[in-house]
Order: C-alpha cells, then structure tokens, then sequence
C-alpha cells in the first residue's frame, strides 16, 4: 500500500490519532500535576504516583499487548485498548480523590499497553517495504508533535476550564479511533504465534516495576524504610524471575531472540538513556515555571511550543537522513543536542524574560529530539524480524516508559524535590538547575552509546549485479542492510525516496 493513496492517508490517521491520545497523556498531566494537587490535596509522592501509575502498567503490559496483537489480530487489540483507554480516561476525569484518580490512571496504562504496540505493528504490516520508512517518519514526526503539544494544550484546558478537561478530551479521539479502525484497519497476526500467553510473565513484570517504583518513590521518607527496602528486593526478585520465565517459557511474553540482533539491543539501550533525560525534563520543565517563574499554567504550557514546531517540520527528514546515511550519526548527534539544551536550562534564573533564558534552550532541546525520534524507531523495527512487528514496538515502548517511569521516581530525590519543597520556589529553582545537569549527562552518554554501539548500514551483497558495468551507482532503489546480528541473516531496512526526506 502507498503512503499517499487514500487508504494509506487513513491508516496513518488512525494510528497516528490513537498513539496520540496515548503519548499526549504522558505528557498533558503534567502541566495540570500543581492544579491537580491543590485541588485534591495531593502530597509530593502521590503526585510522583500520578504520573507513575499509568507508566508503570502502561511499561508492564506493553509488551503483552504486543503478543496478543500479533497473536489474536492488530486491530482487534488495537481497536479494544482504545475503548479501554477512553473509558478510563472518564473515570480520571470524574475522581473525586487522589486514590480514585491514581486507580484510573492504572487502567489508562492497560488501554495504552494495548493501542500502542499495535498502532506501529498496523503500519508495517500496512505498508510496502519502500514504504515503511516513509510511513514510520510520518507517524513519529506527528505522535511526537502530540507529546510536545501536550504542555500546551494542558495548560490552556487547566487555565480555562480545569485540570479534569485533560481527560475528557480523550472521549471524541477514542470514538474516532475506535469506530475509523473498523473501518479502514485491515486485520494483521503472526499465524505462526501459538501456545499459551505468557500470562506469568506479564504479572512478574508488573510486581517486579511495581516493586523497584515504590521503593524509589517512598526512598526520602524515614518512617517507611522497611516496606521501602522490603518492596526494592521483592521488585528485584521479581524482574529476574520474570527473565528466568522467559527464557524457559514455550511462548513467552517477551521473545528474547528479539535482542539476538545487536543492532536491536545496542537501539534500545540507547531508547533508555536518552528517554530518562526527556521524561525528566518534561516531567519538570512546566512545573518549575509555574512554581518558581510564576507562570500561569496556559503560559508554561506555551514555552514548550518550539518543541512542536520544530518535531513537526524536522522529523520526517530526520528519519530519511538516517535511511541515507545510517542512524548512528543522527542517534549521536541528536542526545548531544539535547544534552546542550538541557544544559542551557541551568542557567534560567527566577525573573528572567522568556525569549532570553529559556526560549533559546527550548530550541535547541528541540533541534536535538527532532534528530532523535525518527530514527531510534526506523532502527528498532528494521533489525527485528517483521513477523515480531508488535513484539519489537512493545519492546521499544515498553524501555522508553521504563525510563520515564524511572525519571520520575530518581530526579524528584536527585534534585532535593521531596516533600513540601516540590511547591516551595526557593527549593524548586536549585533543584530544576540539578535535575537538568543530570539528565544532560544522561542524554550526552546516550549520544555516546549510540556512536559506540549503532551500526552503520552496509548495502546488501546483491547491490554489485545491481551496477550497470560496475558503476557506482545502483540502477533503482537499493535496500540497505544493517551488519552483524549475532545470529540473524541482515535484516532489511526500506529505503526512502525524495519526497520523504522533504516530507512531501
């Protein structure tokens, strides 16, 4: 299928629209976290639990959500983690208390864990090989406009109405989504995939993130030491029992074969690191201003514009440079970026003007993570084997929120954050400055791994009766391959045609 042909235009709708609401919500709760708090009296950690709640099973079921894609059809899964993922977004926006919202928040991630995977699983399965690329670029180019808009949209929705507004807004999206899928989806598995779900797997998962989350929420605070330690082995314990059981297991939840190919590992080693520095910084950014810059939430939303412009206009090509020249330059170059503009975010200071302080680092921020999205998940998908589609995006996914997730357990005991002093802005200014520096170093050693660890692609041993007279140049398109998985033939990457790298 043609990226530009009707049917193409509404898959890409579609899935773009359903990945959206998902990865809005990761980033939209947090400019409402200050309104949300005062409104239902929510302490530091609970706050901690509000966004960690929904990443915590969103990270602890994805990669269930991806086998049963594969094994029971990508829409259907799809299709029933939107409804899901709509009606617990009503429950979130009637809570009357934290407890109820943090318990809404949960069943989110079950309805993201379901919708996610699948959405990249429909496109490749989609899409023409010379297409896919093309197409990838296009749904990470616009999902992340959604992440970076989130701030924005929040912050208008909190000023204007309240911080419930954010949740409803998923309910015309998730009914669009559900009732388009039925209609222009066309139903994908693996007819391979068989046995008995890994159900063990998925609870260990969830116990074992569970576990480690707590301990390194409830850390900083002295009177539930024992339950913190106690709660960090058993979430310990638990993800290596989980490894164990996949490892033994005849269909397991995660097939750990996937990470045979280096490239596929080395990719989402690099997902980790560079996905702990972005959650932090969007976890606090619009906090801080708020809190220590005085801005209003409709404001602090809007200083992460730049973001949106620049992933709009930038990824798609970011994704067809990659293709041209290999992901492992843009994978390098980008995290340093981002790490220069995260940098440039110690130095905003309490009373200084936006364009001066902190519009530069957001642009540069910007520049960085443009360079980023794109190609990580070319990369990521192209060295798995295509009937792990769904499997190999969980994968992907599954390691960005871990690290979200994991951001926003550390930094707020990184930076001093703890407490009262998350809302006091003698506390918040100095911890911003901290938590910004670490999660520079995170993003800089990112760009580091990826320069040591990506492999450049080489092109196929064909490509020689390709040359017409031994020339230089291949007659037509050539598919590229990345080198060297340890126990896998090359595994193809589709090549991108011009009217992709401009995003035409």
């Amino acid at each position: 299928m043609d990226v530009t042909s009707p049917a193409g235009r509404w898959i890409l709708t579609v899935t773009v629209a359903a990945s959206s609401m998902a990865f809005l919500d990761g980033t939209v709760v947090n400019v409402a976290l200050p309104a949300i708090g005062e409104d239902l009296g929510a302490s530091t950690s609970s706050l901690q639990w509000i966004l960690s709640a929904y990443l915590l099973t969103l990270a602890s079921l994805i990669l269930l959500g991806g086998s049963l894609g594969d094994r029971y059809g990508r829409r259907r899964v799809f299709s029933i983690g939107a409804t899901v993922f709509a009606g617990a977004s009503l429950l979130c926006a009637v809570s009357p208390n934290v407890q109820t919202l943090i318990g809404a928040r949960v069943l989110q991630g079950v309805g993201a864990a379901l919708l996610t995977p699948g959405s990249l699983a429909v496109i490749e399965a989609s899409f023409r090989p010379e297409q896919r690329a093309r197409a990838i670029g296009t749904w990470s180019g616009l999902t992340g406009v959604a992440a970076a808009i989130g701030p924005l949209l929040g912050g208008y929705l909190v000023t204007r109405v309240s911080w419930r507004a954010i949740f409803v807004l998923n309910l015309p999206i998730g009914i669009f989504v559900v009732a388009m899928a039925a209609r222009h989806l066309t139903e994908s598995r693996d007819e391979t995939a068989h046995g008995r779900l890994d159900v063990q797997g998925a609870v260990l998962a969830v116990i074992g993130l569970g576990g480690v989350t707590y301990a390194l929420i409830s850390a900083p605070d002295p009177v539930s030491i024992t339950l913190t330690w106690g709660a960090g082995i058993v979430g310990v314990a638990a993800l290596v029992a989980f490894l164990l059981t996949e490892h033994r297991s005849a269909s397991p939840m995660l097939p750990l074969d996937v990470f045979s190919s280096r490239q596929f590992s080395a990719a989402n080693l690099v997902t980790f690191v560079i996905y702990g520095a972005i959650g932090g910084f969007f976890f606090l950014l619009v906090a801080f201003l708020q809190i220590s810059m005085g801005y209003t939430p409709l404001a602090a939303g809007a200083a992460s514009i730049p973001v949106t412009v620049l992933m709009l206009l930038l990824s798609a090509r970011a994704g067809a440079l990659a293709q041209r020249i290999g992901p492992r330059v843009p994978l390098s170059i980008g995290p340093i970026v981002v790490a220069a503009g995260l940098l440039a975010m110690t130095r905003i200071e309490p009373g200084d003007p936006y364009l001066t302080s902190v519009f530069p680092a957001v642009v540069v921020f910007g520049l960085g993570l443009s360079l980023v999205v794109a190609p990580i998940t070319a990369t990521v998908l192209a060295a798995a084997d295509s009937r792990h589609a769904g499997v190999a995006s969980a994968v992907n996914n599954a390691v960005a929120r871990v690290a979200g997730l994991l951001a926003v357990a550390v930094l707020p005991v990184v930076a001093g954050l703890t407490g009262d002093s998350f809302y006091d802005p003698a506390a918040m200014t100095p911890g911003f400055h901290t938590a910004m520096r670490f999660c520079a170093g995170l993003a800089a050693f990112g760009g580091v791994l990826a320069w040591v660890t990506i492999r450049r692609p080489e092109p196929d041993a064909s490509v020689h009766d390709l040359l017409p007279d031994g020339g230089a140049e291949p007659v037509g398109e050539v598919t590229p391959r990345f080198c060297c998985p340890i126990t896998q033939p090359p595994v193809s990457v589709a090549p991108v045609t011009e009217t992709a790298a401009t995003g035409g």
